[in-house]
């Protein structure tokens, strides 16, 4: 398969009436801050017939009029704070061609392939792009990137559903509330978690140099992306298994967290005295009283960290495993959640703080598990109907675990897993055959 890309330009905003200030900013939140200043990329696939790539450009315009943020740069307010530019300096929009039908590129997986369908992720002043690969069948693949610090994954797929109903001539949305100002602290404040270790890191100097930034160079050798494909039926029995003698059952996500764990953990050969760490994102809409409006653009996310010696991971039942994610996650409530409020506004204290995110791609012998279940991507139509395909771009960052809802609809999920070259694959049949007995 031969990518062509064809054409690159920038888009920017299209108003009715007349068009806003440039000049104004948006401060970072206090979670923006924390989040990962990164581009995420995501693949969709759709089958003809879908409407032609100036549907899609100017719906894309239209709809940046309402989500400014997107056609922003990042950058320092006039009160010296990290903020998002309202400058309208517009977003990346490529157009691209295959030389064969999508059936002959099939099955997409996340693989160096992939990378072909979406602008580069390295050195992006823009915060989102966009680029459109027509294939000689007439299905198109849209890859899209947007930098995380703008928002999460839950309110970058609203935007993505909004972009669909502009290409459609609806009205636009869900709308945005764009207001980053509604999580102030308490008074007094009230710090009762140790956020300085968990979510943020001191700017300290090591050997002369600073602490890389996420974006430095790695290298990916070695490591393989899988995909597991858990059916419905393996899911409830896992849960059944994870939640025996329980009044509550663990939640389906709990379970196969904890099965994944226990099975990275085993193929990975960890020495049993050694401790793995899961770390899980947590949504903080649902969890915060009063809850954050569903319609929040931007972050909203902090973690969960569960821990477990190797040999007690391993040798425990999945009920074991599946009680430490699901104590873990239950911790970051809304206590936590204000306790970060508290702590990350203290603009004093955090100037010589910094993100405490991953900087490398190998998390072992720890997992990291983003779920991108709940997420309405496949409520994305352009006019030609929901995509078939969804999948993450290729990501080797090694024990980096993305779960999300399989294509088929019948209640089943994809694991993507990228791992080390390991001699034996982590299918759910043979995992789920193997750990059954330990």
């Amino acid at each position: 398969m031969d990518v062509q890309r064809e054409s690159s330009m920038i888009l920017k905003p299209i108003y009715e009436g007349n068009p806003p200030s440039t000049t104004a900013s948006v401060p970072l939140s206090v979670f923006d801050k924390a989040s990962y200043d990164t581009h995420i990329a995501v693949i969709y696939a759709f089958k003809s017939p879908t409407p032609p790539n100036s549907n899609l450009q100017t719906g894309l315009q239209k709809v940046l009029a309402v989500y400014r943020e997107w056609a922003g740069r990042l950058g320092i307010d006039d009160k010296g704070r990290p903020a998002i530019l309202l400058n309208d300096e517009g977003v990346r929009f490529v157009e691209a061609s295959a030389d064969c039908a999508l059936d002959q590129a099939m099955p997409l997986k996340p693989s160096k392939d992939v990378l072909n369908f979406h602008p580069s992720l390295k050195g992006v002043e823009e915060l989102l792009q966009v680029q459109l690969t027509r294939f000689a069948c007439g299905s198109m693949v849209l890859g899209f990137s947007t930098n995380h610090i703008v928002a999460d994954g839950h309110a970058t797929s609203n935007f993505l559903v909004a972009w669909g109903r502009a290409c459609r001539g609806l009205d636009i949305g869900p709308l945005p509330l764009l207001d980053r100002t509604i999580f102030t602290p308490r008074d007094p404040p009230c710090v009762e978690f140790e956020h300085q270790r968990i979510e943020f890191k001191s700017k300290k100097i090591i050997n002369g140099h600073p602490y890389p930034s996420p974006n430095s160079d790695y290298s990916s050798d070695g490591v393989i992306v899988h995909k597991a494909h858990f059916t419905l039926e393996f899911l409830t029995k896992l849960k059944a298994k994870a939640s025996a003698g329980r009044t509550r059952p663990y939640s389906t996500f709990e379970s196969l967290v904890a099965h994944l764990w226990r099975a990275i953990t085993k193929a990975r050969g960890l020495n049993g005295f050694e401790t793995t760490q899961v770390r899980i994102s947590v949504n903080g809409r649902q969890r915060m009283n009063p809850r954050v409006p569903y319609e929040y653009f931007g972050n909203v996310v902090l973690w969960a960290f569960a821990g477990a010696k190797v040999k007690e991971l391993l040798h425990e039942p999945v009920q074991y495993a599946a009680k430490r994610i699901h104590d873990a996650v239950s911790k970051v409530n809304d206590d936590y959640f204000k306790s970060f409020i508290d702590f990350a506004s203290d603009e004093e204290k955090m100037k010589d703080l910094t993100n405490a995110d991953e900087e490398s791609v190998v998390l072992y012998p720890n997992v990291d598990v983003e779920s991108w279940l709940r997420f309405p991507f496949y409520d994305l139509n352009f006019g030609g109907g929901a995509p078939y395909i969804f999948l993450p771009s290729y990501l080797p960052v090694q024990g980096m675990l993305i779960l999300l809802p399989s294509f088929i609809g019948d209640g089943s999920i994809d694991a993507i897993v990228p791992l080390f070259d390991l001699k034996r694959a982590l299918s759910p049949s043979k995992a789920y055959a193997t750990l059954s007995t330990s």
